[in-house]
Protein backbone atom coordinates (compact mmCIF):
# COMPACT_ATOMS: atom_id res chain seq x y z
CA UNK A 1 0.00 0.00 0.00
CA UNK A 2 1.15 3.76 -0.73
CA UNK A 3 -0.71 7.00 -0.21
CA UNK A 4 -2.43 8.60 -2.89
CA UNK A 5 -0.02 10.86 -5.00
CA UNK A 6 -0.60 13.89 -6.02
CA UNK A 7 1.98 16.16 -7.97
CA UNK A 8 1.13 19.91 -7.98
CA UNK A 9 3.50 22.82 -9.29
CA UNK A 10 2.47 26.11 -11.58
CA UNK A 11 4.57 26.71 -14.50
CA UNK A 12 5.41 29.63 -17.10
CA UNK A 13 3.48 29.72 -20.33
CA UNK A 14 7.51 29.11 -21.72
CA UNK A 15 7.19 25.85 -19.42
CA UNK A 16 9.48 26.93 -16.43
CA UNK A 17 9.16 26.90 -12.75
CA UNK A 18 11.60 29.41 -11.77
CA UNK A 19 13.92 31.48 -13.50
CA UNK A 20 18.26 30.87 -15.20
CA UNK A 21 19.15 31.50 -11.38
CA UNK A 22 16.83 28.91 -9.90
CA UNK A 23 15.48 31.60 -7.20
CA UNK A 24 11.71 31.37 -6.31
CA UNK A 25 9.16 33.36 -9.13
CA UNK A 26 5.67 34.43 -8.20
CA UNK A 27 3.39 32.20 -11.15
CA UNK A 28 0.28 31.63 -9.77
CA UNK A 29 -2.14 33.53 -9.66
CA UNK A 30 -4.17 34.91 -6.16
CA UNK A 31 -7.05 32.73 -7.44
CA UNK A 32 -4.34 29.42 -7.67
CA UNK A 33 -2.56 30.35 -4.52
CA UNK A 34 -6.43 30.09 -2.75
CA UNK A 35 -6.59 26.29 -4.81
CA UNK A 36 -3.51 25.46 -3.20
CA UNK A 37 -4.65 26.45 0.30
CA UNK A 38 -7.34 24.18 0.14
CA UNK A 39 -5.34 21.34 -1.65
CA UNK A 40 -3.15 21.61 0.96
CA UNK A 41 -5.10 21.33 3.70
CA UNK A 42 -7.14 18.15 1.79
CA UNK A 43 -3.68 16.41 2.30
CA UNK A 44 -2.18 14.34 4.98
CA UNK A 45 1.47 15.21 4.21
CA UNK A 46 3.67 17.91 1.71
CA UNK A 47 6.43 16.49 0.30
CA UNK A 48 9.65 18.49 -1.22
CA UNK A 49 13.34 17.87 -2.10
CA UNK A 50 16.13 19.62 -0.13
CA UNK A 51 16.93 21.88 -3.17
CA UNK A 52 13.41 23.40 -2.93
CA UNK A 53 14.37 24.10 0.98
CA UNK A 54 17.63 25.25 -0.45
CA UNK A 55 16.18 27.81 -2.89
CA UNK A 56 13.09 29.08 -1.08
CA UNK A 57 13.38 27.89 2.33
CA UNK A 58 9.11 27.43 2.60
CA UNK A 59 7.33 27.10 5.26
CA UNK A 60 5.02 23.70 3.91
CA UNK A 61 2.49 24.73 5.84
CA UNK A 62 -1.45 26.17 5.41
CA UNK A 63 -1.73 29.60 6.27
CA UNK A 64 -3.66 30.32 9.59
CA UNK A 65 -4.31 26.56 10.74
CA UNK A 66 -2.70 25.05 13.88
CA UNK A 67 -0.07 23.17 14.11
CA UNK A 68 -2.37 19.75 15.01
CA UNK A 69 -4.04 20.68 11.56
CA UNK A 70 -1.32 20.99 9.31
CA UNK A 71 -0.18 18.45 7.30
CA UNK A 72 2.91 15.80 7.78
CA UNK A 73 5.95 18.06 6.38
CA UNK A 74 8.54 15.44 4.36
CA UNK A 75 11.80 16.64 3.03
CA UNK A 76 13.60 14.05 0.40
CA UNK A 77 17.29 14.56 1.48
CA UNK A 78 19.41 12.05 0.71
CA UNK A 79 22.51 13.44 1.90
CA UNK A 80 21.62 15.13 4.81
CA UNK A 81 21.91 18.86 3.55
CA UNK A 82 18.90 20.22 5.26
CA UNK A 83 19.95 23.90 7.37
CA UNK A 84 19.12 23.67 10.90
CA UNK A 85 17.46 27.08 10.66
CA UNK A 86 15.03 25.86 7.72
CA UNK A 87 11.97 27.28 7.98
CA UNK A 88 10.36 23.75 7.25
CA UNK A 89 11.83 22.89 10.60
CA UNK A 90 9.84 25.59 13.19
CA UNK A 91 7.10 24.20 15.45
CA UNK A 92 4.39 25.14 12.69
CA UNK A 93 3.60 21.18 12.09
CA UNK A 94 5.62 17.82 12.12
CA UNK A 95 8.86 17.28 9.92
CA UNK A 96 9.76 14.09 8.56
CA UNK A 97 13.24 13.95 6.85
CA UNK A 98 14.01 11.42 4.61
CA UNK A 99 17.35 10.48 3.71
CA UNK A 100 19.87 7.39 2.76
CA UNK A 101 21.25 5.12 4.59
CA UNK A 102 24.20 6.35 5.35
CA UNK A 103 23.05 9.46 6.14
CA UNK A 104 23.63 9.69 10.26
CA UNK A 105 22.64 13.01 11.13
CA UNK A 106 19.36 14.20 12.67
CA UNK A 107 18.03 17.51 13.37
CA UNK A 108 16.22 18.81 16.77
CA UNK A 109 12.58 20.15 14.73
CA UNK A 110 12.00 16.50 13.18
CA UNK A 111 11.77 12.82 12.68
CA UNK A 112 14.31 11.23 10.38
CA UNK A 113 13.39 7.92 8.56
CA UNK A 114 16.84 6.34 6.58
CA UNK A 115 15.89 4.60 3.00
CA UNK A 116 17.97 3.65 0.09
CA UNK A 117 21.44 3.23 -1.21
CA UNK A 118 22.82 6.62 -2.68
CA UNK A 119 19.31 8.06 -2.47
CA UNK A 120 16.11 8.17 -1.16
CA UNK A 121 14.19 4.62 -2.54
CA UNK A 122 10.54 6.01 -2.68
CA UNK A 123 9.40 2.44 -3.32
CA UNK A 124 10.52 2.00 0.23
CA UNK A 125 9.36 5.77 1.37
CA UNK A 126 6.00 5.65 0.25
CA UNK A 127 4.68 2.77 1.90
CA UNK A 128 6.26 4.19 5.29
CA UNK A 129 4.70 6.51 5.27
CA UNK A 130 1.17 5.00 4.72
CA UNK A 131 2.35 3.05 7.82
CA UNK A 132 1.95 6.68 9.25
CA UNK A 133 -1.09 7.53 8.56
CA UNK A 134 -0.25 9.85 5.16
CA UNK A 135 -3.28 8.69 2.86
CA UNK A 136 -3.04 11.58 0.68
CA UNK A 137 0.46 12.77 -0.29
CA UNK A 138 0.87 16.50 -2.18
CA UNK A 139 4.63 16.81 -4.19
CA UNK A 140 5.42 19.84 -4.51
CA UNK A 141 8.92 19.73 -6.33
CA UNK A 142 11.30 20.57 -7.71
CA UNK A 143 11.74 18.93 -11.08
CA UNK A 144 14.07 16.51 -10.50
CA UNK A 145 11.56 15.01 -7.63
CA UNK A 146 8.64 15.19 -9.72
CA UNK A 147 11.20 13.22 -11.96
CA UNK A 148 11.71 10.90 -9.39
CA UNK A 149 8.02 10.11 -9.04
CA UNK A 150 6.83 9.67 -12.76
CA UNK A 151 9.98 7.37 -13.38
CA UNK A 152 9.10 5.11 -10.24
CA UNK A 153 5.17 5.40 -11.68
CA UNK A 154 4.00 6.43 -8.07
CA UNK A 155 1.89 9.61 -9.46
CA UNK A 156 -1.89 9.65 -9.76
CA UNK A 157 -2.71 12.59 -10.14
CA UNK A 158 -1.14 15.70 -11.94
CA UNK A 159 -2.50 19.43 -11.53
CA UNK A 160 -0.33 22.63 -13.06
CA UNK A 161 -1.33 26.17 -13.07
CA UNK A 162 -0.15 27.76 -16.42
CA UNK A 163 0.72 31.02 -15.53
CA UNK A 164 1.22 34.00 -18.24
CA UNK A 165 4.78 35.41 -18.22
CA UNK A 166 7.77 33.70 -20.07
CA UNK A 167 11.34 33.48 -18.19
CA UNK A 168 13.44 31.47 -21.30
CA UNK A 169 16.35 30.27 -20.36
CA UNK A 170 17.91 26.58 -21.76
CA UNK A 171 19.06 26.48 -18.39
CA UNK A 172 15.64 27.10 -16.26
CA UNK A 173 13.98 24.69 -14.35
CA UNK A 174 10.84 22.37 -16.13
CA UNK A 175 8.15 20.68 -13.50
CA UNK A 176 9.96 17.28 -14.56
CA UNK A 177 13.65 17.24 -14.93
CA UNK A 178 15.93 14.33 -14.45
CA UNK A 179 17.14 12.28 -17.63
CA UNK A 180 14.47 12.23 -19.06
CA UNK A 181 12.33 8.71 -20.47
CA UNK A 182 12.81 7.07 -23.88
CA UNK A 183 10.98 8.10 -26.21
CA UNK A 184 9.08 5.43 -27.00
CA UNK A 185 8.24 5.20 -23.39
CA UNK A 186 6.48 8.86 -22.58
CA UNK A 187 4.45 8.91 -19.85
CA UNK A 188 1.13 9.47 -20.55
CA UNK A 189 -1.90 11.54 -18.84
CA UNK A 190 -5.75 12.24 -19.44
CA UNK A 191 -6.70 15.74 -19.39
CA UNK A 192 -10.10 15.63 -16.97
CA UNK A 193 -10.23 19.08 -16.24
CA UNK A 194 -8.85 22.87 -17.48
CA UNK A 195 -10.24 25.66 -15.32
CA UNK A 196 -9.65 29.50 -16.12
CA UNK A 197 -7.89 30.73 -12.27
CA UNK A 198 -7.70 34.74 -12.86
CA UNK A 199 -4.99 35.08 -15.72
CA UNK A 200 -4.20 31.40 -15.77
CA UNK A 201 -5.36 27.97 -16.26
CA UNK A 202 -4.96 25.04 -14.27
CA UNK A 203 -4.74 21.67 -16.22
CA UNK A 204 -6.14 18.83 -14.36
CA UNK A 205 -4.07 15.50 -15.21
CA UNK A 206 -5.34 11.65 -14.39
CA UNK A 207 -1.81 9.73 -15.06
CA UNK A 208 -2.94 6.25 -17.14
CA UNK A 209 -1.86 3.06 -15.25
CA UNK A 210 -0.35 1.45 -18.49
CA UNK A 211 2.87 3.63 -17.94
CA UNK A 212 5.81 1.77 -17.83
CA UNK A 213 7.00 1.23 -14.38
CA UNK A 214 10.59 1.21 -13.56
Amino acid sequence: MRPFVIVNCAMTADGKIAGRCRRQVRISSQEDLDRVKVLRASCDAILVGVETILADDPHLTVGGHPPERNPLRIILDSNGRTPDEAKALDSRARTLIATADACSRTWAGAETIRCGRGRVDLAALLPALSERGVKRLLVEGGGEVISSFFEGGFVDRYCIFLGSLILGGRDSPTPVDGEGFPDDQPRRLRLTEVTRLGDGALLSYEVLDDNTKT
